[in-house]
């Protein structure tokens, strides 16, 4: 077995699309990024490619390549995935932890779960999602951005 950790995080930025493990949250702002600005899912790839021994998402699928212009994260954590099981692993457990003070997540989550496990190919039972707050303190209390934590077991 091995354990991965993934950290990221992206400024609020009014007028763009806020998408988190995969799924549209409604809100008057997103985050600014390259991509989609998928924190959560951002974090997960990290944990997912740090665990099997590779480089992170910034070497894999760097901001200065426009090929990931407005990519889909969900496409960048299944690229990572096919990476990690060619490499002789396989996914066993994920949770991901968004921090974030608005919007509330906790009618999405189900759904993130299941957008995220299905972008890695498992069962959504491997695969926990849940958010939290900063209670007003800091950036992500102040609403400046939004974070992401994930860890992830790998099987070889």
């Amino acid at each position: 077995m091995r354990i991965g950790h993934g950290y990221d995080v992206h400024r609020t930025a009014p007028g763009r699309r806020l998408v988190l493990c995969g799924t549209e949250i409604e809100c008057e702002f997103g985050l600014t990024a390259h991509s989609d600005g998928d924190v959560a899912l951002h974090a997960l790839t990290d944990a997912i490619l740090g665990a099997a021994g590779l480089p992170d998402i910034g070497r894999l699928f760097p901001d200065t390549d426009e090929a990931w212009k407005d990519a889909d994260s969900r496409d960048i954590l299944r690229r990572a995935v096919a990476m990690v099981r060619e490499k002789g692993f396989e996914p066993e457990y994920a949770d991901v932890t968004i921090i974030a003070e608005r919007p509330k997540l906790a009618p999405y989550i189900e759904k993130m779960r299941d957008a995220a496990a299905g972008a890695m190919g498992v069962d959504p039972s491997r695969v926990n999602v849940k958010a939290t707050t900063e209670e007003k303190l800091g950036f992500t209390g102040c609403g400046e951005g939004i974070a992401a934590h994930a860890v992830c077991l790998l099987r070889e």
